[in-house]
C-alpha cells in the first residue's frame, strides 16, 4: 500500500487524521488495530499534532514510549515532514521498517536492484535503513531524493553520528553509505556514483574551520579554486586545495597576524618550506619527498602568479616564491622488471583467485596503460580494425586518446570480464563492482599479490608501463611507435626509455665484447676489432677535446681556431709531444688544410732545431 499524503510546509499545522486511520487500519488484526489506536491517542496528547511534535523539546520526544517515537517516525515519513538528524540518530527507532510501510513498491523494487548488483541481504537491508533516515531529514519522499538534498541529508546525519563516535562518522553509516549511492543510481534516483576519492566534505569543513581564523584568507584561495574548476581536471584542483589548505593551517597555527593574503611575505613562505619539510612523508617515509615539496610550491607560485594578473582584491605586490624555492629533482631512470622477473609477475598473476586481479596485471604488462587509463575503459573498448582487435584508450592524464594493439590473451580475459560483470546498470564503465568504479587501490593491490607471490618485493602498476616499454625498445621497436604506445605527446617523454637502452652502444660493444677480454692480456687486438663507432669517437677525441669541455663542430666544417693555442707566442711545445705534433700534420696534409698543415710544420721544425 501506498500512502499519499500532500507535503507539508514549515510551521503549518499537519493534519493526521487521515494518516492516523492509515496507520490505524493497517493492523492484521482487530487487537493490532486496538494497540494502534491507543499508539495514536498516547501521541496526540503529548503532541497533539506534527507540528506540535516537532516543537517540542528534543528531550521530550526522545523520552516519549517507544510505541509513540516508532508512529512518529511512520507519520513523519507519510506526511513528508523534516527531522532533524540528531533525533533521527538518537531516537531509536527503526526507520528502514517504517520507511516499506509507506512506500512498499518502492522497498521491493530497491531490494530488487540492490540483490541485482551483488549487494546481500544484510547489505541491502542496511542501504534501505540509510535511505529511510535521509528521506525523514530531507522532508521529501525517496524518488524526490536528488544530488542536492541526498548531500545536504547525508551530511547532516554525518555530523550528529560524529558527535558520538568521537568527531568521526562510525563504518555502520559509511559502509551503507557507499552501496546506497550505486543503487539509487541504478534507481535513476541520483546520479552515477562518484568513484572512490578521498572526502570532499573533509575538505569542506577544514576550510570552514580555516575560515573562522582567516575569513579573507579563506575566500581568497577558494575563490581561486573555483576559477580553476572551470579548466582543471578535478584530481588537479584537488592537489592544488590541499596545498592552499596547508599554507593555510601553518599561517593560522604559526602566523595568526596574517589573516589576508595581502599579508603573505618572503619570510612566511621560508617557514612554511621548513614546516612542510618536517611533516611525514607518504608510505611511511620520515620525510616527503623532493617532488612533493616541488609540486606544492609550484602550487603556489602560480597561485600568487594569477591573483596578481586577474587583479584580486586581496593579493600581495609582488609573488613571494621564487624559482629557486623548488628543490632540484632526481630524474632518475625508470623503473622496470627484467624479462625473468617480468615473466614470472605475469606465471603469478595467472593464478590469483580473483578474476579481476588476473585481468588487471595482464592488461597493464601487455598494454601500457596508466592506472587511469585503465579503470576508464569503457564496455564498448575492443574496437575490431580490418583482420585485428585494437583497445581505444579514454581520453586520461595527457588529454589524448589512443588505440593499443590488443593481444589475443587480453582480448580473451577482457571478454571474461565482462560476462562476470554481467548487468551494470549505473555506468558504462568497463570495470564496475556493484554499481561502483572500481577504486584504484584495488589496481595496486592486484599488482601487489602478484608481486608478492612471484617474490619480487614492491611492484608499483607504473612499473609495469616502464617494462613495456623498456621490452619494446630493447627488441628494436622505433621510439615514434613507443610514443604511440603509449600515447606520448612529446618525444621527450619517449626518448627517457632510450637512455635505458642505447641499441647502437649495446650492438657495438656486444660485438667486440669478446676481444676486449684481450685487453688484460699483453698482445693488443686486431685494427678490425675497432668498430666504426669507436673510430670516430676516438679520432673527434683526439682531435676536439678541450681544457674544459669539447666542441661540438661538425666534422664537415672547417675552423680558423682550431689551431689558435699552437700559434700563440706562450705555445711551448716539448719533445715529448712531438708525435701528436706529427700527427696533426699528417692529418692536416691528408685533408688538404694547408694553413693547419703550414703551423704544424713550423713547430716540428722548430723542435727538430732546438731538440726541445
Amino acid at each position: 500500500m501506498r500512502i499519499l499524503a500532500t507535503p507539508a510546509r514549515t510551521g503549518a499545522a499537519i493534519p493526521t487524521t487521515a494518516p492516523a486511520q492509515v496507520f490505524i487500519d493497517a493492523g492484521a488484526t482487530e487487537a493490532a488495530r486496538k494497540q494502534r489506536r491507543a499508539t495514536v491517542a498516547a501521541f496526540t496528547t503529548a503532541f497533539v499534532d506534527m507540528t506540535g511534535w516537532a516543537q517540542a523539546p528534543l528531550s521530550r520526544r526522545l523520552s516519549a514510549a517507544g510505541a509513540v517515537r516508532a508512529y512518529a517516525a511512520w507519520l513523519a515519513l507519510a506526511t513528508t515532514v523534516p527531522v532533524e538528524a540528531t533525533y533521527v540518530s538518537d531516537c531509536g527507532t527503526c526507520w528502514g521498517r517504517h520507511a516499506a510501510l509507506v512506500h512498499p513498491d518502492l522497498a521491493a523494487t530497491f531490494t530488487a536492484t540492490a540483490r541485482r548488483l551483488g549487494y546481500t541481504t544484510r547489505e541491502t537491508s542496511r542501504q534501505w535503513a540509510t535511505m529511510a533516515k535521509l528521506v525523514a531529514i530531507s522532508g521529501h519522499r525517496p524518488e524526490d531524493l536528488h544530488r542536492h538534498r541526498y548531500d545536504a541529508a547525508r551530511h547532516q546525519l554525518t555530523v550528529a553520528l560524529a558527535a558520538g563516535h568521537g568527531g568521526h562518522a562510525p563504518t555502520t553509516l559509511s559502509t551503507p553509505l557507499h552501496g546506497l549511492e550505486a543503487t539509487l543510481a541504478a534507481l535513476r534516483i541520483l546520479d552515477e556514483p562518484a568513484a572512490k576519492t578521498g572526502h570532499p566534505s573533509s575538505r569542506a569543513g577544514h576550510w570552514e574551520t580555516l575560515a573562522a581564523s582567516a575569513p579573507v584568507l579563506a575566500t581568497t584561495m577558494r575563490r581561486y579554486l573555483s576559477q580553476l574548476a572551470l579548466s582543471m581536471r578535478p584530481g588537479t584542483v584537488a592537489l592544488i586545495d590541499t596545498t592552499l589548505r596547508h599554507l593555510a593551517s601553518y599561517l593560522v597555527e604559526h602566523h595568526d597576524n596574517v589573516t589576508t593574503v595581502a599579508d603573505i611575505e618572503r619570510t612566511h613562505i621560508e617557514g612554511f618550506k621548513a614546516w612542510l619539510g618536517a611533516r611525514p612523508g607518504y608510505r611511511a617515509r620520515r620525510e616527503p619527498v623532493k617532488t612533493t615539496i616541488g609540486m606544492r610550491m609550484s602550487h603556489l607560485r602560480c597561485f600568487f602568479d594569477r591573483i596578481i594578473e586577474w587583479g584580486y582584491p586581496d593579493t600581495t605586490t609582488r609573488n613571494p616564491v621564487f624559482a629557486g624555492d623548488m628543490p632540484l629533482r632526481d630524474r632518475p631512470l625508470p623503473r622496470f622488471l627484467d624479462d625473468a622477473d617480468a615473466a614470472a609477475l605475469l606465471s603469478a598473476a595467472r593464478a590469483l583467485p580473483q578474476l579481476f586481479d588476473r585481468v588487471c596485471v595482464e592488461v597493464l604488462a601487455r598494454t601500457g596503460l596508466r592506472k587511469g587509463e585503465f579503470l576508464g575503459l569503457t564496455t564498448d573498448a575492443i574496437v575490431q580494425i580490418g583482420d585485428g582487435h585494437w583497445l581505444r584508450t579514454p581520453v586520461g592524464k595527457l588529454r589524448t586518446d589512443r588505440y593499443v594493439p590488443l593481444h589475443p590473451k587480453v582480448k580473451t580475459l577482457l571478454e571474461e570480464w565482462t560476462a562476470h560483470r554481467g548487468d551494470q546498470p549505473t555506468s558504462p564503465l568497463l570495470f564496475v563492482d556493484r554499481g561502483r568504479p572500481i577504486p584504484q587501490t584495488r589496481v595496486d593491490a592486484a599488482v601487489r599479490k602478484a608481486a608478492t607471490a612471484a617474490g619480487l618485493g614492491h611492484v608499483t602498476p607504473h612499473q609495469l608501463r616502464h617494462t613495456l616499454a623498456t621490452q619494446a625498445i630493447n627488441r628494436g621497436m622505433s621510439l615514434e611507435a613507443i610514443a604511440a604506445l603509449l600515447g606520448h605527446t612529446s618525444m621527450t617523454m619517449t626518448m627517457t626509455y632510450a637512455r635505458i637502452a642505447d641499441r647502437t652502444v649495446a650492438d657495438e660493444y656486444f660485438a667486440v665484447s669478446q676481444k676486449v677480454e684481450a685487453l688484460y692480456e699483453p698482445t693488443p687486438l686486431p685494427a678490425e676489432a675497432e668498430g666504426p663507432n669507436m673510430r670516430q669517437l676516438r679520432l673527434e677525441a683526439n682531435r676536439r677535446l678541450l681544457g674544459n669541455g669539447y666542441c661540438s663542430r661538425p666534422t664537415e666544417l672547417g675552423c680558423r681556431y682550431e689551431t689558435i693555442c699552437e700559434t700563440c707566442t706562450f705555445f711551448a711545445p716539448t719533445i715529448t709531444f712531438r708525435d701528436t705534433l706529427q700527427n696533426q700534420h699528417d692529418d692536416a696534409q691528408t685533408r688538404g688544410e694547408t694553413h693547419r698543415q703550414g703551423i704544424y710544420a713550423n713547430l716540428l721544425d722548430r723542435l727538430d732545431e732546438t731538440g726541445a
